[in-house]
């Protein structure tokens, strides 16, 4: 489990296309500190930690992490969202994200707005129903608050932190982020399809 908190900007260093494909990160962790078998947050999705060395940490995606999160289109040198998961008696500074990427949303537009830049995003169809006006998502690993939503398009603000502390300072209209909707909201839908 994860907060959405980002607490360090990795960079892909290596990707070897396999059975899964085996991706190296840099990141500034301690990575004496980090077991094997470990999960971090990559960009939203939790990936395990196969291999590790120093400044470096290497995961395998599967083909199902491929095809539901950018992942696909890495490559050496692109930056990304790195948490570690959570401990009892961390701080939840954002809200319970479970590392498990839904889909992709679509920058729609970024706009200035006091000292935030508001974020205009497209869900996918399907995903569409489980985003809710004050309710969290998670946008490549980072948890925001959705301002307002008109059918498939939402809004959230990214402030001038954020946008210095993750990838959302180098992100441009018309890119692709890995979405994980709220876990209550995952739930209370099968929970409603079970019913019909």
């Amino acid at each position: 489990m994860f907060t959405g908190i980002i607490t360090d900007v990795g960079t892909v260093r290596k990707i070897e296309p396999k059975g899964d494909v085996r991706i190296e990160i840099d990141t500034n962790y301690p990575t004496d500190e980090i077991d094997l078998g470990a999960s971090i947050a990559c960009a939203g999705p939790c990936l395990t930690v196969v291999e590790k060395g120093a400044g470096w940490f290497a995961v395998e995606a599967s083909a199902e992490t491929m095809s539901r999160s950018s992942l696909g289109g890495w490559k050496v040198g692109t930056k990304i969202n790195l948490e570690r998961a959570l401990r009892v008696g961390d701080e939840l500074g954002g809200h319970i994200v479970s590392g498990h990427v839904d889909g992709q949303a679509r920058i729609l537009d970024m706009r200035p707005e006091g000292d935030s830049v508001r974020f205009d995003f497209e869900a996918p169809a399907g995903l569409k129903a489980f985003i809710a006006e004050k309710g969290s998502v998670a946008l490549d690993g980072v948890s925001l608050t959705v301002n307002e939503v008109d059918g498939a398009r939402f809004g959230v603000n990214i402030i001038s932190h954020t946008r210095a502390h993750t990838t959302f300072g180098e992100r441009a209209t018309g890119d692709f982020v890995n979405l994980e909707i709220d876990t209550l909201a995952r739930y209370v839908g099968r929970l409603l399809d079970s019913k019909e």
